[in-house]
C-alpha cells in the first residue's frame, strides 16, 4: 500500500475533502448549502490563495474555515523550457518530494500532462519514472493543484488557453484511484471547479482492469491504455505489469469498455528499435485490437541517460503506421515534444539535481 503524504500542517487541506463533504461541513455549522458552492467556487475557478479573498462569504463563514482549514498551493521549484516551447516544471510537495508536469503548446492550445504520484511502481523498462520505485500518492489537492499552478502560468502569457489535460506523467493513475477520481471530479466539474470538458481529459493507465468498472462508473475522461508490445513476451519484458494482467485479459477488459457513439479508446505504442517495430509485430497487433473500437498512437522513443533502447529510423517507423491504417486502423505517430529537456513521453523523473536554472 502507498504511503499517503506527510501531514507538516496542523490543519487539513481544504482541497483534499470532496465538494459533498464540504457541504456537509457547512450545513452541520448552520450556514446554507449555498455558501458551500460559493467557497468552491473561490477555491477552483478563481484560485483563491485564501479565505479572506471570499468576499461575498460572510467573516462569520470565513472564520469557520480559516479555523479548521488550510488552502495549499504547489511551490514551482523550477521552469524549463525547450526549444519547442514546451515547459517543464519542477514542484515542491510539503514533504520535500517533488514531481514534475508539462506543458505542452499545441496548434491553438496547451495540454498538460501531469503526475498522479511520486515515482512509479510498475517499473516499465522505458520509463525514467519507474527507476527509483514508488514513494507514495499524490493527494487530491497536490494533482488539482498542478493543473491550477499551470493555469496561473498560461493566464500570464495570454496566448492560447490550456484546454486538454492528460494523466500521463509520473505515477499509474489507477494505482491511486480515489485521489485521481476526487480530482478529475474537480478538473471536469463545470460549475465551481476547473471546467474542462470530460472529451479533453485523458487517463493514461498501463492496464489495471481490475478498475476499469469504478472508472467507467465515476468519471467519463477518456481512457488510453500504455501497450507498447503485441504480445506477451514482449509485453511482459517491456512492463512487467503483463505478467500479472496478460494481454487476453487487458483486451477482454478493453472490448468491455463502455464507450459513447463514435468514442474510442486510445492504445499507446512506444516504438523500439528491434524490440516491437517489425511489420509482423504491426500486423500481429493489428488482430490484437480487432475487438475494440480503438485507435493507436506510435510514439518514437524517446532516449534517456542509462536506457540502452533506441529510436528506430523513419522507415521503420512509418512502414509500421502503413500496415496499421492498411488495416483501417487511425494510427498517429505522436513525435513527443520538449525532449531536449527531459519532458517527452517516458522521461519525467521528478529529480530536483537534475534540474536546470530556470528559464
Amino acid at each position: 500500500m502507498a504511503i499517503q503524504p506527510l501531514k507538516t500542517a496542523e490543519k487539513p487541506d481544504i482541497r483534499n475533502i470532496s465538494g459533498d463533504d464540504l457541504i456537509a461541513f457547512f450545513q452541520n455549522h448552520g450556514i446554507r448549502r449555498f455558501r458551500a458552492n460559493q467557497a468552491l467556487h473561490w477555491l477552483y475557478a478563481r484560485r483563491a490563495k485564501c479565505f479572506d479573498e471570499m468576499t461575498d462569504l460572510a467573516k462569520d463563514a470565513r472564520k469557520l474555515l480559516a479555523s479548521h482549514f488550510a488552502i495549499s498551493s504547489l511551490e514551482i521549484l523550477d521552469t524549463q523550457t525547450a526549444q519547442d516551447g514546451t515547459c517543464k516544471y519542477l514542484f515542491g510537495l510539503e514533504d520535500d518530494n517533488t514531481v514534475e508536469s508539462v506543458l505542452i503548446p499545441e496548434k491553438d492550445h496547451y495540454t498538460l500532462c501531469i503526475s498522479t504520484q511520486v515515482g512509479c511502481a510498475l517499473g516499465c523498462a522505458f520509463c525514467m519514472t519507474g527507476k527509483t520505485g514508488l514513494i507514495r500518492n499524490l493527494s487530491r489537492a497536490e494533482i488539482t493543484g498542478q493543473v491550477m499552478a499551470a493555469q496561473d502560468a498560461v493566464d500570464v502569457r495570454d496566448d492560447m488557453r490550456l484546454s486538454n489535460i492528460v494523466l500521463m506523467g509520473m505515477g499509474e493513475p489507477l494505482a491511486n484511484y480515489d485521489n485521481v477520481v476526487g480530482a478529475l471530479g474537480v478538473i471536469t466539474n463545470s460549475d465551481w471547479g476547473l471546467k474542462f470538458s470530460n472529451r479533453r481529459v485523458t487517463l493514461s493507465t498501463a492496464g489495471l482492469t481490475d478498475r476499469f468498472e469504478a472508472l467507467a462508473r465515476d468519471t467519463r475522461v477518456r481512457l488510453a491504455i500504455s501497450l507498447n508490445a503485441a504480445d506477451n513476451d514482449t509485453r511482459n519484458r517491456l512492463m512487467p505489469v503483463n505478467r500479472r494482467i496478460p494481454m487476453e485479459k487487458l483486451i477482454d477488459a478493453c472490448a468491455r469498455y463502455p464507450l459513447r457513439p463514435r468514442e474510442k479508446i486510445t492504445f499507446e505504442y512506444i516504438l523500439i528499435k528491434g524490440v516491437n517495430d517489425s511489420k509482423k509485430d504491426a500486423f500481429q497487433l493489428a488482430r490484437l485490437l480487432r475487438p475494440v473500437r480503438c485507435k493507436v498512437n506510435l510514439i518514437p522513443f524517446n532516449p534517456h541517460p542509462g536506457s540502452f533502447f533506441e529510436r528506430p529510423d523513419h522507415q521503420a517507423i512509418e512502414a509500421f503506421q502503413s500496415v496499421l491504417v492498411n488495416k483501417n486502423y487511425t494510427a498517429i505517430i505522436r513525435w513527443s515534444k520538449g525532449d531536449d529537456i527531459a519532458a517527452a513521453c517516458g522521461q519525467l523523473r521528478g529529480s530536483q539535481t537534475n534540474a536546470a536554472a530556470p528559464a
